[in-house]
């Protein structure tokens, strides 16, 4: 997770959320997933057609109560409740079916993002081009909205879909026992039939231009929200992580002030939200208490005059609400609509991002490969910054089987840089770099990463937990001056907050004698270590690893007698010179 402070995500277009929800459709999933979707549709149209059997029960019911005929009544009674006990069962296994047709879709979708996240290294070239990237927060675009995806998704269309099916059954009947209504003026008469389909008709317009005139602004409000609270988060996740900094610091003050300002501007940001989902429940609340006495209003004469029992005037009332409700689906579900929509330019950004990321390294002009000898080889391999700064200047090298080269020179001239280009992680700037052909490669960095969970797995990673003999894993921990931590193994922690950084780097140096790697690129891999731990591990490597290759970034110039050759980084003007040295 990270801080972002970047403009809201461009709206997405109708190809782009089309793209968003078809995948799943026609993957192999589909089969099951249209399976599910025919069963949820066929339960919601049974409800509907429950709810037109009630419409016809209804008018009987007050016919009955106004004849005050007990024995009818009592025979409606037991129709509805076989009425009302197969609308349950149904009502059921509707909700059922969708909460498992969701969470197989999300489930589809989080494995097909967070693989596209992973491959390619996606993940890491987003975060280092922070200028363009639209999606802030990528782990909250997987885990919340695609979850908002696939529920608000099916939930609309769902919901309109019983809509539409519930008004073409409904209109009918509205039509039918509304009847003509005469109106005249200026001297002519008019007969209007089914005069209650027109009411809700034009009742259902002036509310929805209404709702959405004053509901527009909720969608950027929204995305907005849910930004800002993933900026929230992430502070108190700082804080955390980096508990013992701030604490040396004294830091609180200044992180309290900073943690205030983002719950400010949540706090802020809500009461906007707020403001506008008032205004919109006065519209939402108005539009739906006066549907209730309206058709009594306009039906209410032919009522008084004889026209209409009281059950016809229920179930004009009745039918009026299932037509006007399903008319009204755009008003009803104006939030979810807005909410759906804020998702989707979330979802849309990190796409963006993705393809941008893979672009990217598509198009690199950096070509890392495996050779047919045991060197490494870098021709012509100058490096940049996103933005296109040099960063180094095009230099040659050459690193043999078993040699130990010290990359030396100022911080920020591209040492690290280099490391990343080698672990084709970097795809900014030009050049060859040639790997050797067999054996593997392991890269230690500064501050290692130590995942949550036994120590075991700490120790294995990379590689799955107990790949290692606790006996070998004993022995490389009492050799990198860990033995303390042998008795740990089982032990479950966040290690990166149990450990000291001197500590973490020294299980790093394990896991390097564990794999047993043919080539060690160290990017200030000891630099939280004392003096004498330094020397001992730079000394293990040769000793343990016989014939590895050793690149290693240090500043410390002790470690230079561990060294045969050197390539020393000297700024110029327009990035770095390298300058290969014997020692």
């Amino acid at each position: 997770m990270q801080h972002a402070t970047r403009t809201a995500t461009p709206p997405a277009a109708a190809g782009t959320i089309w793209g968003l929800i078809r995948p799943f459709w026609v993957s192999d999933q589909k089969w099951v997933a249209l399976g599910l979707l025919a069963a949820i549709i066929a339960l919601n149209l049974g409800m509907v057609y429950i709810n037109v059997r009630l419409n016809g029960w209804n008018r009987d019911l007050y016919d009955v109560l106004q004849a005050r005929d007990f024995a009818q009544f009592k025979s409606l009674l037991w129709q509805f409740s076989w009425l009302a006990f197969v609308f349950i069962a149904v009502a059921i296994y509707s909700v059922y079916l969708r909460q498992a047709l969701q969470i197989r879709w999300r489930y589809w979708m989080s494995e097909r993002y967070m693989d596209r996240w992973l491959a390619h290294r996606a993940y890491y070239r987003i975060e280092q081009d922070q200028a363009r990237h639209l999606a802030d927060n990528p782990d909250q675009r997987i885990a919340e909205d695609l979850n908002a995806l696939t529920s608000d998704t099916l939930g609309l269309v769902l919901g309109f879909i019983s809509s539409s099916v519930t008004l073409l059954s409904f209109v009918h009947i509205l039509w039918v026992v509304s009847g003509p209504v005469s109106l005249a003026a200026f001297g002519h008469a008019w007969s209007v039939p089914g005069y209650m389909v027109w009411f809700a008709v034009l009742y259902a317009i002036v509310g929805s231009g209404l709702v959405w005139w004053i509901g527009r602004p909720l969608v950027g409000l929204n995305f907005a929200q849910e930004r800002l609270e993933a900026n929230f988060r992430f502070g108190l996740i700082r804080v955390r992580e980096h508990a013992e900094a701030v604490a040396l610091y004294r830091g609180e003050r200044q992180e309290r002030a900073q943690l205030g300002a983002r719950l400010d501007a949540i706090r802020d940001n809500w009461w906007a939200i707020m403001g506008v989902t008032k205004r919109l429940n006065v519209a939402v609340n108005f539009c739906g208490q006066f549907a209730v006495i309206f058709p009594m209003l306009v039906s209410a004469p032919r009522y008084f005059s004889g026209a209409i029992s009281l059950g016809v005037l229920m179930q004009i009332s009745n039918a009026f609400g299932q037509v006007q409700d399903a008319l009204s689906w755009f008003i009803n579900a104006f939030t979810t609509l807005a909410s759906w929509k804020a998702s989707v330019n979330r979802l849309a950004g990190f796409n963006a991002d993705v393809e941008r990321a893979v672009a990217v390294a598509a198009v690199s002009a950096i070509e890392v490969r495996r050779g047919t000898g045991s060197a490494l080889a870098i021709d012509a391999l100058a490096l940049a910054l996103p933005d296109g700064t040099p960063l180094l200047q095009p230099f040659d090298a050459r690193l043999e089987s078993g040699e130990h080269v010290l990359v030396s020179g100022p911080s920020g001239c591209g040492k690290s840089t280099l490391v990343r280009a080698i672990a084709d992680i970097w795809a900014y700037g030009s050049g060859r770099i040639t790997l050797p052909a067999q054996g593997d490669i392991m890269f230690l960095p500064q501050r290692s990463y130590l995942p949550v969970g036994s120590l075991r797995a700490a120790l294995s990673y990379p590689a799955a937990e107990g790949s290692f003999d606790d006996q070998l894993v004993t022995r490389y921990l009492t050799l990198c001056r860990l033995a303390h931590l042998a008795a740990r193994l089982d032990q479950a922690a966040n290690w990166s907050q149990a450990l000291s950084p001197g500590e973490q780097q020294r299980l790093a140096f394990v896991r390097v004698l564990l794999n047993r790697p043919a080539l060690v690129c160290l990017d200030e891999a000891t630099s939280a270590m004392d003096g004498e731990a330094e020397e001992a591990m730079y000394a293990a490597l040769p000793r343990e690893l016989p014939g590895v290759t050793v690149l290693s970034i240090a500043h410390r110039e002790t470690v230079a007698r561990f060294h045969a050759v050197r390539w020393q980084f000297v700024p110029q003007s327009r990035g770095c010179r390298v300058e290969v040295l014997r020692l």
